[in-house]
């Protein structure tokens, strides 16, 4: 039996007050009120709502370290990145992970692996898949349905995995940038209750309108966060807090505690807040998670105040997980899987000859996975088309990891290298090789690099190279959240010291490969048109 005093927040009855939560068996069996309040604030812990753990570029034991240090007792993830790469084994592993972590993870079955056929994965989940990690105690749900469209015209296999959910009683999450009207009418009545890719405050409401729950989402690449925070204090039931794709160096500084401080600083009710970031989370997913409730498990954060919001600890089960910004989970080396076929590249299988007067680029926009579609004149030497620094035009491959293959070539604007090359084997969905660069010498020597790491992320300039290792399937590290975090904040540095002007170059990069939102991306097949969905040619008419 253990006593913990402080100021208790109970968001479920909208009460602050002084208080001690009495703990046996890792459960709060009593809360007494007391006459003098404590200085510090005892709450309930917060919820990633959506988000995949491989964006982190570590397994889910290492992401949950640093996530509790920022107060985050659960995580809603969906394991598509490595599904992509593995198939179900992939799901297995991660759910294998976990369990050496204290943090609650509720996980999806991926719906859409390979997110689309116009690309190469290493693994596929089937209706019959999807069913078979549903029937798990760990599988909480069926993950973001990116295919809309097959939705919409009712596809067979898309509708079997969304009745598969049903049948277990799982929510389906969803995941539509920009649908709006009778088309999104008819993808909430399929079944779908959330979405994390509104692209507006005014997409969020209308989605809300129509009964979805929304997910509010800060993550490396894109954010509607400041978007929506005026919408906070009327609509708060309908609202959750996402990061869905977190990157390592900005995981250290900081998770949904960030959202929580951004929220209070606005002007928000700091119980309709704390609701978003913790109880509709947890009531819509149905996690195994305390709410400083008699009976829950003893899950909950102690803060200095309400303002500054500094996490003093991190209790989970009745035990201290993370103190004073740091984890008291050891590491643990965890175990390392993949697989990787590509062959290296040379030189001139990146040339592309040119075929005409007017090119499609990809048009780069900093903070958001949208892209535009782009025309230009090309700049061709020898007679092949080539990167132009002075337009800031790059060329962008995508290289086959999963067999020898020659590269899917295209240009894009927007990314701003000057010289030298990037590459990663971090592309979503399918995590292929995906690379930007000034040349084609660049542009092979970083690929090769990555290839020869079997995974990671490269840099590479006239007199320097920069390495960050990605055993795990290419996408996650083994090492410590510290040496991670570090070494891509190098990574970074590089990038940007070579003439990027993106906020987040890498990450970036990893969504030029994400067909499932428009407009141009680039595929292992070729260019892709989001709009029409289909490779389409990179000369114009």
């Amino acid at each position: 039996m253990e006593s913990i005093s402080g100021t208790i927040v109970d968001v479920t009855q909208s009460e602050i007050y002084a208080g001690t939560l009495v703990i046996s068996a890792g459960k709060i069996v009593d809360t007494i009120r007391e006459e003098t309040r404590d200085l510090t604030y005892l709450m309930p812990g917060f919820v990633d709502a959506h988000v995949h753990i491989e964006s982190s570029m570590m397994p889910p034991a290492e992401f949950a370290r640093i996530a509790a240090v920022h107060g985050t007792v659960a995580a809603v993830s969906d394991p598509h990145e490595i599904a992509n790469v593995l198939g179900i084994d992939g799901v297995r592993y991660m759910i294998e992970d976990a369990r050496r972590s204290p943090v609650k993870f509720c996980f999806g079955s991926p719906s859409c692996v390979p997110a689309t056929p116009f690309e190469t994965a290493g693994g596929t989940l089937g209706a019959q898949e999807v069913a078979e990690l549903l029937q798990l105690d760990e599988i909480g749900y069926l993950a973001e349905v990116m295919n809309f469209p097959g939705v919409l015209r009712g596809d067979p296999e898309v509708m079997a995995k969304i009745r598969s959910a049903q049948t277990c009683s799982k929510p389906v999450d969803g995941h539509a940038p920009g649908l709006r009207g009778d088309d999104l009418d008819r993808y909430v009545r399929a079944g779908i209750s959330t979405n994390h890719e509104c692209l507006s405050a005014d997409e969020a409401l209308e989605n809300m309108e129509r009964g979805m729950m929304v997910q509010i989402r800060k993550g490396s690449a894109a954010d509607i966060f400041e978007e929506c925070l005026p919408l906070i204090e009327k609509h708060y039931e309908r609202f959750m807090f996402c990061t869905d794709d977190k990157h390592p160096d900005n995981l250290v500084k900081g998770h949904i505690n960030e959202m929580v401080k951004g929220a209070l600083a606005y002007g928000n009710d700091i119980m309709k807040v704390l609701r978003v970031a913790s109880v509709n989370p947890a009531r819509h997913y149905r996690l195994n998670m305390g709410l400083l409730r008699r009976r829950d498990p003893a899950d909950f954060i102690r803060v200095d105040n309400l303002t500054d919001f500094n996490i003093l600890e991190t209790w989970i089960d009745g035990r201290i997980v993370a103190r004073g910004g740091v984890s008291l989970k050891t590491w643990e080396a965890p175990q390392i899987v993949n697989t990787f076929h590509a062959v290296p590249t040379d030189p001139a299988s990146f040339a592309v000859p040119c075929r005409g007067e007017r090119i499609a680029l990809i048009g780069a926009i900093d903070g958001s996975l949208i892209t535009e579609r782009l025309v230009t004149a090309p700049t061709v030497q020898n007679g092949c088309v080539v990167s132009d620094t002075e337009r800031d035009i790059l060329k962008v491959a995508v290289v086959n990891r999963y067999r020898e293959a020659k590269p899917a070539v295209g240009f894009m604007r927007g990314f701003g290298l000057k010289t030298g090359a990037i590459a990663s084997s971090v592309a979503h969905d399918s995590h292929n090789i995906v690379a930007a660069g000034v040349s084609d010498e660049y542009l092979s020597r970083a690929v090769n690099l990555v290839i020869s790491m079997g995974g990671g992320l490269v840099a590479v300039s006239e007199n320097e190279e920069l390495l960050l290792p990605l055993p795990i399937a290419g996408i996650m590290s083994d090492k410590e959240y510290t040496a991670v975090a570090s070494g891509y904040t190098r990574l970074d540095r590089m990038a940007k010291a070579m003439g990027s002007k993106l906020r987040a170059p890498f990450m970036t990069l990893s969504f030029m490969a994400l067909l499932v939102i428009p407009s141009l991306k680039m595929s292992d097949h070729g260019l892709f048109d989001g709009e029409t969905f289909t490779v389409t040619d990179l000369f114009c008419r």
